[in-house]
């Protein structure tokens, strides 16, 4: 794509834009009685329009049958989370058996780690990327020190290179090889949640497993932002949130992936609730837990029935869209265009004064860009966000931009790089 620095250009693109009228789909926020420039569906998505039809729906079954929703309204309740599993299969590449929703993220990655972290007193250690998001470094550290281990000794973390701020693939699958004969699991992160880098998954996994060790994912900024196939993989679990590109509400429900080659493992470990025992026999009330098959084995406690019906009305308008394909393909140009502006900026000054620390291959990026801002940060930061532009700050000098291709147009991607580049004059 020749890239144009012009709002005609941007507008150009908008018009050409086959998926422009999902936008309508969402609620914007305002700013001085103008939609704001969201650029933070890597932190929160924006809502569907169609969530507040959804829990009226649910609401009203609750109202007119009570208890007998789980059963006898046009929805029951009791089966409402399989209505989700194919097109969640389908975000994260997977069979719909091996895909469920429940909890949130962190609950889940616990329950997780307790099937997929079994160490003993020769593999103990758990490999994971360094600056991994903090809720997956302190339930690794809590599950270490549950298992009597020292998180010192038993966490090894994989940093970037001095003066680099993108973890080599090579240095990943290094350090899997060299601490082969003690790695009980390699867990990473889709997404580096603050580069913005998409790792290598499949290679991960393939060295995980060559290495006689578990491998899983969080993919919290990955989940309906990137191409996945977690099957295909070979991952032995993966566990996500669906309110940032999924946009399925503050604190939504998550999901979890479990390899169906585990399905029929008496060996890995669990706990267990009813919700997970099989639903045709769930409600004998008998001792002795046996699992259903498949992902919903890993299920604790009842649906939350409206959680659920808000990531229902988010996973439709993904399925409406066309699904991940077609997001991906306009997901590319905007991101690519923002990094063409950014640059433009700097090259307007002649000194980099945005640099982009997000990987500039496509392949190994999402919507995201982080971007240090050489001069004045927080209050580069502070000045898009009174001109109405929605990003995120990170400590202590990077600004994350996401353009979604849901909701985003490219005249959001060219208004929100002018603010962007008028900064450096208001702030002197």
């Amino acid at each position: 794509m020749n890239y144009q620095p012009t709002l005609e250009f941007a507008e150009s693109l908008d018009a050409q834009d086959e998926l422009k009228d999902f936008r309508n789909e969402f609620l914007i926020p305002q700013h001085n009685g103008q939609d704001v420039i969201y650029l933070c569906g890597n932190s929160l998505g924006l809502q569907p329009k169609t969530v507040t039809q959804y829990l009226d729906k649910q609401l009203g079954n609750w109202q007119q049958h009570g208890v007998e929703g789980w059963f006898n309204n046009d929805d029951p309740w009791l089966l409402y989370h399989e209505q989700m599993k194919l097109p969640l299969a389908a975000i994260v590449g997977a069979k719909p058996e091996e895909v469920t929703i429940m909890n949130s993220l962190t609950v889940n990655l616990h329950l997780l780690l307790v099937s997929f972290y079994q160490p003993n007193s020769k593999r103990y250690k758990i490999l994971m990327e360094g600056g991994a998001f903090p809720s997956d470094q302190y339930a690794v550290e809590s599950q270490v020190n549950f298992h009597g281990f020292d998180p010192k000794d038993a966490i090894i973390e994989v940093f970037p290179r001095e003066s680099e701020y993108i973890l080599r693939t090579e240095d990943i699958l290094s350090a899997i090889k060299k601490n082969a004969d003690e790695l009980a699991l390699v867990l990473f992160s889709g997404i580096n949640y603050y580069t913005g880098q998409v790792f290598d998954m499949k290679a991960i996994a393939e060295a995980a497993h060559k290495a006689g060790a578990y491998c899983g994912f969080d993919l919290a900024h990955a989940a309906g932002n990137v191409p996945l196939e977690l099957h295909n993989w070979g991952a032995d679990f993966a566990c996500w949130c669906s309110y940032k590109y999924m946009n399925s509400g503050p604190g939504g429900i998550s999901g979890i992936f479990v390899h169906e080659k585990h399905f029929e493992n008496k060996e890995l470990k669990r706990f267990a609730g009813w919700w997970g025992y099989g639903v045709g026999k769930r409600f004998l009330m008998t001792s002795g837990f046996v699992p259903a098959r498949g992902a919903e084995g890993w299920q604790v406690s009842t649906s939350p029935i409206l959680l659920m019906a808000a990531h229902k009305a988010a996973l439709d308008i993904f399925e409406k869209s066309g699904g991940l394909e077609k997001l991906r393909k306009k997901s590319l140009l905007l991101t690519g265009y923002l990094e063409y502006l950014i640059g433009q900026i700097n090259q307007k000054h002649g000194e980099e004064l945005f640099k982009i620390i997000t990987p500039n291959d496509p392949d190994w990026r999402g919507c995201q860009l982080s971007v240090i801002c050489k001069r004045d940060g927080k209050k580069t930061f502070d000045h898009l966000t009174k001109n109405g532009v929605i990003g995120d700050w990170r400590e202590p000098d990077v600004i994350r931009l996401s353009p979604v291709p849901l909701y985003n147009t490219f005249k959001d991607v060219y208004s929100a790089s002018k603010l962007l580049g008028e900064s450096l004059a208001a702030l002197g």
